[in-house]
C-alpha cells in the first residue's frame, strides 16, 4: 500500500505525462494492506516498536560507555544506527576488515543486523516491529560478546 503526498502544484505537473502501476487498485491487494493495518493495530505493534525500540536504545547507549570503539548510537523506533570508531578521540571509522570481524562474530552467534554508512562503519540495527523483549535481550547479550571478543583480539 502506498501513497503519494504532495502539493498541489507538483500534483499538476503529474498531469503532463502517463503514470501507472501494475498492483494499484488491486481488490485483493487493499483487502490485504488493509487487514495488516488492523493487525498493526489490535497488537498494539507500533506501541511495542516504541517499547522496545527505546529499550535497545538505552541498553546500547550503555554500551557505548562501555567500549571505546563505538562512537555513536543513533535512531528512532526499531531503526538504529551504532557508529563504529577507531576510538572516541579520534573518531576515525573503524576499518571495513574490523567491522567484518564483529559482523562475522554476530552471525555465528545467530544475530543478523545490516552495515552501512559513508565507511561501512555504521552497524544497522532493524528488527522486526514484533520484536520481544526476550528478543532485544538476546541481540544486547550477543552484541556485547561480539564487542568483548573484538577487544579481546585487538
Amino acid at each position: 500500500m502506498g501513497a503519494v503526498v504532495t502539493t498541489p502544484e507538483i500534483a499538476a505537473s503529474f498531469a503532463k505525462a502517463v503514470h501507472f502501476n501494475t498492483f494499484g487498485g488491486n481488490p485483493v491487494a487493499c483487502a490485504v494492506a488493509s487487514a495488516v493495518l488492523d493487525t498493526i493495530t489490535i497488537e498494539g505493534t507500533q506501541q511495542n516498536a516504541l517499547e522496545v525500540g527505546t529499550y535497545l536504545m538505552t541498553e546500547i547507549a550503555k554500551l557505548r560507555d562501555t567500549f571505546e570503539i563505538i562512537g555513536d548510537v543513533r535512531g528512532k523506533g526499531l531503526q538504529i544506527g551504532v557508529e563504529m570508531v577507531k576510538d572516541k578521540t579520534s573518531r576515525d571509522p573503524l576499518p571495513v576488515e574490523e567491522m567484518n570481524k564483529i559482523f562475522e562474530d554476530l552471525k555465528d552467534m545467530g544475530v543478523l543486523i545490516g552495515k552501512g554508512g559513508l565507511f561501512g562503519q555504521t552497524f544497522r540495527i532493524k528488527p522486526p516491529m514484533c520484536i520481544t523483549m526476550d528478543d532485544a535481550e538476546f541481540f544486547l547479550a550477543v552484541f556485547n560478546k561480539a564487542l568483548c571478543n573484538y577487544m579481546e583480539r585487538r
